[in-house]
Formats: C-alpha cells, sequence, structure tokens
C-alpha cells in the first residue's frame, strides 16, 4: 500500500511537471513554444518574402532545397538540349549525314544532354560538347541556362552563408544561470540572475530587460492570458551598455511597484508566471544585433539564497572566471517577504522618532511654603 501511495504521488507530480514545461511560452534556450492556427492569410504570403522564409528554414530543408534547385535546374535544362537535337535531328537514331552539323557536338541522348546541361550551368567546360553557330535556339539557351545559373549560385550560397552567419549563433554563447534567486541586496530584496559571456568579444551596447507572463483578469471581468508586464533589471552601473567582460549578476528591485512584492517564500510555488530575461547586443565582430531569450517558472526562483562567488584573481595578477559555481546557489538569511522587510523598516525608523501626543495637556502645579509642623 505504501509503495502504491509512493508511485501514484511521484506520477501525479510527474505529470504536473510535464503540464507546467508543456505551458511554458521560452524555453530555456530561448526557442518560442507558440503555434498559430486558423490563419486566414494563405501561405503565399510566406513566398512573397522568400528570402527569410529559406532563412528561417531547418538546414535538413534547406540543403533538400539547396540540392533539388541544383538537380532540378540541370535535368530541365537537359531535357531542353535533348529536346533541341530532336527537333534538329542530330541524335543518332535519324543517322545525320557526313556533312551535317549538329546544334551541339557530342549529344547523343539523354544522358549526354544532361552532362552538357551541367557543364554549362557550372561552366566546367571540358572541351568535348560545345554549341555551333548553326543554331540560334541553342544559343539562346545557352545564354539563358548561364544566367539562371548564376542566380541559383548567389541565392543558393547567400542563404546558405547568411544562415551560418546568422547572430542568433552568436547568441548560443550567452548563458543564463540555471536559477533565479531572491535575497537582500543592499538593504534591499532583490531578484537576482545570473549571465555570462562565453566568448572574449564583447556585445556592444547590451541591454537587459524582462516580461512577467501571467493571466490576469481586468475589473471589466476580461480574463487576458499571456498578459505581459515589464521587469526592470539593472546592475550597479546600469541596466544599459553592459561591460560584458566577466559574468554579470544583474537583479530586479522587489519594491512596491513590482509584481513580485505580494508574494511571499510560502506562496511562491504556487504563484502561476513565467519571467522572460531578454539580451539585446550587437556582435563585435560582425555589428548585427542579436537578441538572447530564457525564462523562469517558479520552481526555478529560488527565495533565500544568493549567487556563490566565481571570480578570483591568480597569483600571476589574472582574473579567473571558474564556471563550475556558475549556477551554484549559497543559502542566506532573508525575509519571507518584501512587504515584511519594508514593515520591519519603517518600525525600526518610528523607533528613533519621537511622536507627539496631542491629547497631552501640561499643567503647573504651584507648590506651597508652609508646612505643618
Amino acid at each position: 500500500q505504501g509503495m502504491f501511495s509512493y508511485l501514484r504521488e511521484r506520477f501525479s507530480s510527474h505529470l504536473r511537471e510535464r503540464s507546467r514545461r508543456r505551458a511554458r511560452l521560452v524555453s530555456k534556450d530561448g526557442r518560442c513554444n507558440i503555434e498559430f492556427g486558423n490563419v486566414e492569410q494563405s501561405r503565399f504570403v510566406f513566398l512573397i518574402d522568400i528570402w527569410t522564409t529559406i532563412l528561417d528554414l531547418r538546414w535538413r530543408y534547406k540543403m533538400t532545397i539547396f540540392i533539388s534547385a541544383f538537380l532540378g535546374s540541370w535535368f530541365l535544362f537537359g531535357l531542353l538540349w535533348y529536346v533541341v537535337a530532336y527537333i534538329h535531328k542530330d541524335l543518332p537514331e535519324f543517322n545525320p549525314s557526313i556533312n551535317h552539323t549538329p546544334c551541339v557536338e557530342n549529344i547523343n541522348g539523354l544522358t549526354s544532354a544532361f552532362l552538357f546541361s551541367l557543364e554549362t550551368q557550372v561552366t566546367i567546360g571540358y572541351g568535348f560538347r560545345c554549341v555551333t553557330e548553326q543554331c540560334a535556339t541553342a544559343i539562346f539557351l545557352l545564354i539563358f541556362q548561364s544566367i539562371l545559373g548564376v542566380i541559383i549560385n548567389s541565392f543558393m550560397c547567400g542563404a546558405i552563408l547568411a544562415k551560418i552567419s546568422r547572430s542568433k549563433n552568436r547568441a548560443k554563447t550567452i548563458t543564463f544561470s540555471k536559477n533565479a534567486v531572491i535575497s537582500k541586496r543592499g538593504g534591499k530584496l532583490c531578484l537576482l540572475i545570473r549571465v555570462a559571456n562565453l566568448r572574449k568579444s564583447l556585445l556592444i551596447g547590451s541591454h537587459i530587460y524582462g516580461k512577467l507572463l501571467k493571466t490576469t483578469i481586468t475589473p471589466e471581468g476580461e480574463t487576458i492570458i499571456l498578459d505581459q508586464v515589464n521587469i526592470e533589471f539593472v546592475v550597479d552601473a546600469g541596466n544599459e551598455n553592459l561591460f560584458f567582460i566577466s559574468p554579470l549578476t544583474i537583479y530586479h528591485i522587489i519594491d512596491s511597484n513590482s509584481p513580485f512584492f505580494h508574494m511571499a517564500a510560502e506562496t511562491l510555488l504556487q504563484q502561476d508566471f513565467e519571467l522572460v530575461v531578454f539580451l539585446d547586443g550587437t556582435v563585435e565582430a560582425t555589428s548585427a544585433t542579436c537578441q538572447v531569450r530564457t525564462s523562469y517558472i517558479p520552481e526555478e526562483v529560488l527565495w533565500g539564497y544568493r549567487f556563490a562567488p566565481i571570480v578570483s584573481k591568480t597569483k600571476e595578477g589574472k582574473y579567473r572566471v571558474d564556471f563550475q559555481n556558475f549556477s551554484k546557489t549559497v543559502a542566506v538569511d532573508t525575509p519571507h517577504c518584501a512587504f515584511c522587510l519594508y514593515n520591519e523598516k519603517e518600525a525600526k525608523a518610528k523607533e528613533k522618532k519621537g511622536y507627539d501626543n496631542p491629547g497631552f495637556v501640561l499643567s503647573e502645579v504651584s507648590e506651597t511654603s508652609d508646612t505643618k509642623m
């Protein structure tokens, strides 16, 4: 019976964890978990912006299009060259005379026509097969295939180069801590996140901010799913133009304007929210802008912890970053809610001040000098 209860509890907790993961909008690596349904516009609109469509494709689809574009064009023009040779009666089955001048030398069938199409489009030029001045149609087809081949080469090679050099690949070398923590910093209760740049090249003009996603109900009774609330993150030098040479700990001050103000350590896991953190910057090497995203759900926010230090100085005078402790946390004394912390501060401040009692009246008492013996 005990084993059955334990397995049932583990199974239900696993289902809850899966449902929570399924409801996550942004994954830890920044991918968005969303799909569009009943879109009125046709998929033809994606072909209008074909360049962006090709860039957004996965590599397996892109390589399929790449190979299909070349093989398809080679075979199509191979058929056209075969048709030209057939109409001009250059093929061996027509038994051309010795004085017959073909449109294309040494095309004997569909295979040789395909090989000539391949040699023409990729400008191999073996010299065995060539166009003669006998047919204007063949000359026009040669010019047209050469121009179209340059266009296909430029587009497909450019698409592959652009996808390789996309700034989102640079974003993979920016990492966030696995958990967010809540603890005191500078006498204030703060939510802290650690972020690191794994490359020595900097991100220029870096800016970091956050969005809290939750379901809210307006005073009119409207339910808004994925309602977005701005979360301001700062470091000691501000939240713009970060000097991103070493890991930074960014923090959000939990004050009366913060959506975390009315949360407590005991009720945090009962909340239903997702904190999405964004880091925007310009890649120093390519001057391309990039954005890094990650998210935190209530189970990934640790109340009463701080991050372990990871930067040290060696004997040689170099600064060393130990990424083994990057997401490591240490328990610290922390108020169990922001409201209690500020109430405690108010109470201490009032203790240092005096208070006037408006109902207190000072009355003078005259002492008599007569004393009876």
